[in-house]
């Protein structure tokens, strides 16, 4: 594959101060993300903070509001412009719902275009977060399968991004009011998990949760809990050997750094804990061990948080819906929380950086 990353050079200084305006990537085009984007930036709440902008496909988003009879007026947008009250500002990447196309798109129906199109909302996003045009991004769902289709060979979003940055310290989070998560292995089997713990990464993890508590939400001392494996957390090595012998050692390490961290602690009581106020932070071993409890907890108000990027990336915790893309039935929450805490993050981190 080309070479995809983007210099890290910021030369919003040289281009002066700029109101931050936070972009939105419109996701898959036939997904609920045209949907969502259009139900956030025409509800009547008002929106303290940066302005929002679309990176995508107005085409789609007029044929959209066409079809669900949600009123909204897009108009274009180029980064160094400002960003008017009242409307959907969109940076038009694609046409792919103009008039008299050959081929028309159909909801739920992703294909090598609607792969491309995706793709390159994210590039762009990308490259302007890295120019200091934009202070975030915030990502609606992607279909994996027409992104591979369209030659972008990542399992995700994530790995994605973190090559698009030229980064090799990153980790996923899953953040909303009572919980956050994050993941030591993400899209692998369970079959294979223990396979891949070991004690350096999951070392990792602890320090990059910890880091990102700290400068992201503005943490001063993070508390993290650290899941075990096995039931009970391995019970003594009766019910498996990971907690004794990777999973603990990383843990020693990590009390020895200065990082706060208990564990490994029973699967089936730590997130109960965490809910409870005792943590700031879960770090587990694998995807559904986090994200079963934390979408318990915030189906519909979730955030998932790219950790360790030199940009600020925040999602919606929801994936493309194609059963009901073109329904007029898909909420616009996990948008809204996303786009509330890619802000909030942005301010933490410039604080936090001035302070250190």
């Amino acid at each position: 594959m080309v070479d995809m990353r983007f210099s890290l050079q910021n030369d919003s200084v040289a281009k002066g101060h700029r109101p931050p305006v936070i972009g939105i990537t419109m996701g898959c085009p036939v997904g609920v993300g045209p949907e969502i984007v259009l139900r956030f930036l025409t509800s009547a709440v008002e929106r303290p903070g940066p302005a929002v902008v679309v990176l995508g496909d107005g085409s789609v988003l007029r044929w959209c509001a066409r079809q669900l009879g949600l009123k909204a007026t897009i108009v274009a947008w180029h980064p160094g412009m400002a960003v008017e009250a009242g409307v959907v500002p969109v940076l038009e990447l694609s046409q792919l719902a103009e008039q008299g196309s050959d081929t028309p798109l159909s909801w739920g129906r992703p294909d090598e275009r609607t792969g491309r199109a995706m793709a390159r909302y994210i590039e762009e996003a990308v490259r302007l977060c890295l120019a200091g045009d934009l202070a975030a991004m915030v990502t609606c769902p992607i279909a994996k399968s027409s992104l591979n289709r369209a030659g972008y060979r990542f399992p995700g979003h994530t790995e994605m991004l973190a090559a698009l940055c030229g980064c090799e310290d990153y980790g996923m989070m899953m953040a909303g009011r009572l919980l956050r998560v994050s993941l030591v292995t993400i899209h692998t089997s369970l079959a294979s998990v223990a396979g891949r713990l070991n004690e350096a990464e999951i070392l990792r993890l602890i320090r990059l949760t910890h880091r990102t508590l700290r400068r992201d939400f503005a943490m001063a001392a993070p508390r993290l809990a650290v899941a075990g494996l096995n039931p009970h957390a391995g019970e003594g090595g009766l019910f498996g050997r990971e907690e004794e012998e990777i999973i603990g050692p990383a843990l020693r390490a990590a009390r020895a750094g200065g990082w706060e961290t208990t564990g490994p602690l029973p699967p089936d009581t730590v997130f109960h804990k965490a809910a409870a106020g005792e943590f700031d932070a879960v770090v587990c071993m694998y995807h559904d061990q986090g994200l079963i409890p934390f979408k318990l907890l915030h189906f519909r108000d979730g955030v998932n948080v790219t950790m360790g990027l030199p940009i600020v990336r925040t999602s919606v915790d929801h994936g493309t819906a194609y059963d009901i893309a073109g329904r007029g039935v898909a909420a616009c929450d996990s948008l809204a929380a996303a786009v509330h805490l890619a802000g909030e993050i942005a301010a933490n981190r410039e604080r936090f950086d001035v302070a250190n």
